[in-house]
């Protein structure tokens, strides 16, 4: 099994103004941010910076501020170091960019929302919307949710900035057996409108999750990732897909571990005390838990599979060391296989 740290990671970078109580939330913000920006295709030559260090575009002269990501993104297609412009006065970087610039007669293109460039792109890069992946997730996965609030009561594993987004997904209704053991099916999404991240999905299995966002004890982990060139939105099909796949396999463990469950609240383990009592020991149960389990399913109506492993549980958190205790609980776990059987 597997401990993974993509939730974490994000939880510790990520500022406030960030973070999305719920899905809702953060689906309209992503919506709204689409509708407030739009892609500006412009010829290298008409796109001037000025002395202010903005950028001087349309045959209006529109000026439009550069954020970080966006002079970051000149600076790589200048081949000049961040660093070094940084250094220079406005009126030296603006003509230093201006002339490192490459002029290849092909079209930029600049995303703006409101008065800003948010990046810069060349003809190769193709957009994909927040909202877009959303749009699939919602479909697909209406009953995920995000996990609890981490320790610090603000960070939610609902994230979106200016540069990308990443949501944390699990379905707290989901808890199944898988060899034995208890997991509930969760995943992450991200993807970034500007070109920061590639689009892409992780879906997993797990068993628990901190408040620091740490996924633990994660199996049947799959990936997946796309980036943003001209087939980028055929990944939208392998994260419906993908989604589409956990979904299924909770809803077959759901009903399978269901049915098996009915089959252990009516099967009995034996006929009487005794013929319980030699398959218990068969599984190297010990005997004085065996009388005491017996004792407590006589009352409650009988010797079923589910009133013996019931008891049997419950006896078990008394055993004094831990190590004893898990090994006689993987034991006991075990009996649920002879519903199978049945």
């Amino acid at each position: 099994m597997t401990t993974l740290t993509a939730a974490h990671q994000e939880l510790f970078h990520r500022t406030p103004d960030e973070c999305f109580d719920s899905f809702e939330t953060l689906y309209d913000y992503c919506r709204r941010q689409r509708a407030q920006s739009h892609d500006l295709w412009e010829p290298p030559e008409r796109v001037l910076l000025t002395h202010d260090m903005t950028l001087c575009v349309n045959e209006d002269g529109t000026e439009l501020r550069l954020n970080d990501w966006s002079f970051s993104q000149l600076c790589r297609m200048a081949g000049v170091s961040k660093e070094t412009i940084n250094r220079l006065s406005a009126k030296t970087a603006s003509k230093a960019l201006e002339e490192t610039l490459p002029r290849s007669g092909k079209p930029l293109q600049l995303l703006q929302t409101g008065d800003a460039v948010r990046s810069v792109h060349g003809v190769a890069y193709t957009r994909l919307w927040n909202d877009e992946l959303l749009d699939v997730v919602q479909e697909f996965a209406s009953d995920f949710s995000p996990p609890q609030k981490a320790y610090d009561d603000v960070h939610t594993g609902l994230y979106c900035g200016e540069q990308d987004l990443f949501a944390f997904l699990i379905d707290p209704g989901g808890w199944t057996e898988i060899n034995g053991e208890a997991f509930a099916p969760g995943f992450f999404v991200w993807n970034s409108e500007v070109g920061r991240r590639s689009l892409g999905i992780q879906t997993f299995w797990f068993q628990r999750v901190c408040a620091n966002h740490i996924v633990w004890d994660a199996t049947e982990v799959t990936e997946f990732s796309r980036k943003h060139t001209a087939g980028v939105r055929e990944g939208l099909d392998e994260i419906r897909r993908m989604i589409e796949t956990l979904v299924k396999y909770r809803d077959d463990r759901r009903d399978g571990f269901a049915r098996i469950m009915q089959i252990a609240m009516k099967e009995s383990l034996g006929h009487d005390a005794e013929e319980v009592t030699k398959k218990l020991s068969a599984e190297k149960i010990p005997r004085q838990l065996i009388k005491e389990a017996l004792e407590i399913a006589r009352r409650k109506g009988g010797y079923t599979i589910f009133a013996l492993v019931d008891a049997l549980t419950h006896l078990s958190q008394d055993v004094r060391y831990a190590g004893d205790r898990v090994e006689l609980d993987a034991r006991i776990g075990k009996l649920m296989a002879l519903a199978m059987a049945a």
